[in-house]
């Protein structure tokens, strides 16, 4: 496609989202709900030809070489299917945010004075990999009113085609417009800079991918840009701790998935039960073929354990690795202050936790550790939109404003001032 035609189409797709916008945000919460129940039946239905489309995007992504992690990220299994379902369905039955007015307060002068939570618009999505980033984008889309252009990975286009034909068929189900989700046809790259650089018809640009996608993305856009761009997680075992708790979480957290950006790449022991947990959880990690690049204490604490475990000296780039495949870094720290300072300098702030019995410990790390998502005695692995009652997510942001963690329905609205009056005047 020459670039006049890829000009021409994103201008086409800015319009009609654009118009499609107006009618989401005037629409009654009743439909969109029911939008989103028909496409929760439809992926159940046609939940077979959606892994027929699948399977022909996992032989081309094998063909090309793409790397295992990446493969996982593209299979549209049964339990991603139903999953994608359940989130919309979920979605369905939680309350209406939109119109609804916060804080109103009466003023000297007379008149009242609050905010009400509106639609954004329209919102650009750009990801890579993961066909249910399709529906979890549309559904979230419809749910807060808004329209949206989606732009998935080449390595997934026979995948996102078939599930945006059955969001299209949903909203027309619910006599909403169809364009209020529009996937890009073309998987020519130029399509992507004309879409980031659409102020006119995008309110917002939310990528999730690879860190090369996300920082071009930041880089070249001139409308906002909602983000992360890695997921270093740490999971931190204090001194005290329930041991036994401590190695399930650690092990549901870097093991239970390698692929996803919550996984936990990073592990802090505190001195005080190097002795005892290391050995335990180091066992875990060599029986699943997880190797461990440590600092010195580990090394030989792990070593004199596991000594066949692939067990390697860590580097300092290791800190602040995010490996996305069954690799961790273990350090031994000398307790909380070291293991906050450590995380606020090496993680990426997007889903830090502690493993601790002391209360005060995991109050300090809460309030300390400046992350997206902070969590005491659970595993890094539940920051999700779905897991935490959002229904679905656009993605988890680590930026300060205008969104911060999974990005669920109100991340997708804006507040904007109400006046209420009776005939008053400013003197």
């Amino acid at each position: 496609m020459n670039a006049t035609n890829v000009v021409e189409l994103m201008h086409g797709l800015g319009e009609q989202a654009r118009a499609a916008s107006r009618v989401m945000a005037r629409s009654g919460a009743a439909a969109r709900s029911r939008a989103l129940r028909e496409l929760a039946r439809l992926l159940r239905e046609q939940a077979e030809p959606l892994q027929a489309a699948n399977q022909g995007d996992l032989a081309r992504a094998r063909e090309a070489g793409l790397a295992e992690p990446m493969v996982d990220r593209l299979k549209l299994t049964p339990q991603a299917i139903e999953t994608c379902a359940l989130g919309c369905e979920q979605l369905a039955v939680m309350s209406d945010v939109i119109g609804d007015v916060v804080g109103l307060k009466q003023q000297p002068s007379g008149i009242r004075v609050g905010q009400m939570r509106v639609p954004i618009g329209v919102f650009g999505m750009i990801y890579e990999s993961r066909p249910n980033v399709t529906i979890e984008a549309a559904s979230l889309s419809i749910k807060s009113g808004n329209a949206c252009i989606l732009r998935g990975g080449s390595e997934a286009v026979d995948s996102n085609r078939a599930l945006a034909a059955l969001v299209r068929q949903a909203l027309a189900a619910a006599d909403l417009p169809p364009d209020a989700v529009q996937l890009v046809p073309t998987t020519d790259r130029a399509a992507v800079g004309q879409l980031i650089a659409m102020p006119d018809f995008v309110d917002v640009i939310i990528p999730r991918g690879g860190k090369g996608l996300i920082e071009r993305i930041s880089r070249e856009a001139k409308v906002p840009v909602i983000k992360h761009l890695d997921g270093n997680c740490h999971t931190y075992v204090d001194d005290p701790c329930d041991l036994d708790l401590a190695v399930k979480v650690t092990d549901n957290a870097k093991t239970q998935k390698y692929s996803p950006c919550n996984a936990t790449e990073s592990l802090l022991v505190a001195r005080g039960v190097a002795g005892a947990f290391l050995p335990r959880i180091g066992a875990l990690f060599a029986a699943k073929g997880v190797q461990m690049r440590c600092d010195a204490e580990a090394l030989a604490i792990l070593k004199s354990s596991a000594p066949t475990a692939d067990i390697t000296p860590a580097q300092e780039s290791d800190w602040a690795e995010e490996y996305l495949a069954p690799i961790i870094s273990i350090k031994v720290v000398a307790g909380l202050d070291e293991a906050i300072a450590h995380i606020n300098r090496w993680s990426s702030h997007h889903t830090d936790a502690i493993l601790s019995t002391d209360h005060r410990h995991a109050q300090r790390f809460l309030r300390e550790v400046d992350s997206a998502s902070v969590m005491v005695n659970a595993s890094t692995r539940f920051a999700d939109g779905f897991e935490y009652g959002l229904g679905a997510e656009i993605g988890i942001s680590t930026d300060k404003f205008h969104a911060r963690g999974p990005v669920g329905i109100e991340g997708l609205t804006s507040l904007k001032w109400i006046v209420l009056g009776e005939g008053e005047v400013r003197g």
